[in-house]
């Protein structure tokens, strides 16, 4: 049994690993460190781009829930984020760098995985799991074009925030802490009062853009909007998005900021920071003169400055089944966010899916259906919906899950009975799904 995976990403490393514990020997074509793309920066596998946050680890969020369903199930990538975490509340975050490190050496260690570097320019011979990334080179990208037809690749545009070192911020005019006092004091918080908030508003929305071709503001994927799109949105936008100052008072005055920037370690050790929400395509000397004007930061050293990327994603629902696999050339199975599933969590749980229903068609075995009350089920059948029109990237979310088939009070709850209901249903796949994993 063969199969060849392309892109070692999230759902690519995800999909190989899960192939190989299966029996299947896999070829992992991956074009690192031969070529990068513009939002990469190391050799390693899964490399986090946008955000070392895989968002809420609580069952009463959908990612929460999606995360718990697959650290049942022995993902990869659950398994090292979980050993590489950092403090960052109620969310999982990771030490970025030792996240892919550790993914890169147990997906290149194992001994039915064999790594092939160098950039793919079309699908090879037999089974084929295409996880090449929102980033998809424009060879590859082209020959996707030829083989689905020239509406079915369609594109938008991501944003990545920046970095900064934890030395730099002037913690005399920042505080520890997490909203509403949740987990421990994880985050560095940076508040605004009025008129300070003010006059950077009037910098940011004023400030020089990178030139980035094709880009207009309605490309832009609401769930990653750069900052400076979201603040001309309107003055008090940003205050009920990245800058909310919702439960979190001030140790120094006892009360809430006009505005608050959060920081969020980036890395184990504490020595890196990213601005939380501010995904910008800023030019760089912008980024530094805008973003200084917050108190906290206005001697900043910027270890990495946001950027802006073309994202590549598939009319899934037009082109892909329930498996992920190309409804026309069922050898080709499609994974990661060019499927429309977005978010880190949610490119692993498609490789995932991908790897383990591939795994399972060549040792004749029939497929391990996840229905829609699970988060991985919800995902694969909302992207391969053929009701679905206008379509964009989905990020995990109970509105994408069958309601309860009684009342609950409260939102919490409601949330929490669904996730209870499809952890029950993922128990009892447990065993379909880990069946034939030979290590």
């Amino acid at each position: 049994m063969e199969a060849t995976v392309i892109g070692a990403g999230l759902a690519g490393s995800e999909a190989a690993w899960q192939l190989a514990r299966r029996g299947v020997r896999v070829t992992l074509r991956e074009m690192k460190p031969e070529k990068k793309t513009p939002a990469h920066t190391t050799e390693y596998f899964a490399e986090l781009c946008c955000s070392n946050s895989l968002r809420s680890d609580q069952l009463e969020n959908a990612v929460g829930l999606l995360k718990e369903e697959l650290r049942r199930l022995d993902s990869l990538i659950l398994s090292c984020a979980d050993a590489t975490r950092v403090e960052a509340g109620g969310a999982l975050a990771v030490d970025r760098h030792g996240f892919a490190r550790m993914v890169t050496e147990r997906v290149a260690g194992h001994p039915n995985i064999t790594v092939v570097p160098g950039e793919v320019t079309d699908f090879p011979e037999g089974e084929v799991v295409t996880a090449s990334g929102p980033l998809t080179s424009d060879i590859l990208a082209e020959r996707l074009r030829e083989l689905l037809g020239e509406e079915s690749a369609l594109h938008f545009y991501d944003a990545a925030a920046p970095l900064v070192s934890a030395g730099s911020v002037d913690m005399e005019k920042a505080w520890m802490g997490s909203r509403y006092d949740r987990g421990t004091a994880d985050y560095v918080n940076c508040p605004m009062d009025e008129a300070e908030y003010d006059a950077f508003w009037q910098e940011l929305i004023r400030a020089e853009e990178a030139e980035v071709h094709g880009f207009e503001d309605k490309q832009v994927f609401e769930g990653c909007m750069p900052v400076e799109v979201m603040a001309r949105r309107g003055r008090e936008t940003l205050c009920y998005g990245p800058l909310k100052p919702r439960g979190l008072k001030d140790p120094r005055t006892g009360k809430e900021p006009y505005a608050v920037v959060q920081l969020r370690r980036d890395n184990r050790e504490g020595s890196i920071y990213n601005l939380v929400g501010f995904q910008t395509h800023l030019r760089f000397p912008e980024q530094k003169r805008v973003f200084s004007m917050i108190p906290a930061l206005h001697d900043a050293e910027f270890l990495r400055y946001g950027v802006m990327h073309r994202n590549t994603f598939l009319n899934s629902p037009r082109l892909l089944d329930r498996y992920y696999r190309l409804k026309k050339e069922s050898r080709i199975t499609f994974a990661g966010q060019m499927t429309g599933v977005e978010g880190y969590v949610e490119s692993a749980a498609s490789g995932f899916l991908a790897g383990v229903e591939l795994a399972r068609r060549l040792r004749g075995l029939p497929p391990a259906d996840f229905p829609r009350e699970t988060a991985v089920g919800a995902l694969a059948l909302y992207v391969s919906n053929e009701s679905v029109t206008a379509f964009q990237p989905m990020n995990i979310n109970f509105g994408i899950m069958p309601p309860l088939d009684h009342r609950v009070r409260g939102k919490r709850n409601k949330n929490a009975e669904l996730s209870r209901r499809s952890l029950e249903l993922i128990e009892g796949l447990r065993g379909t799904v880990l069946e034939g994993i030979t290590e």
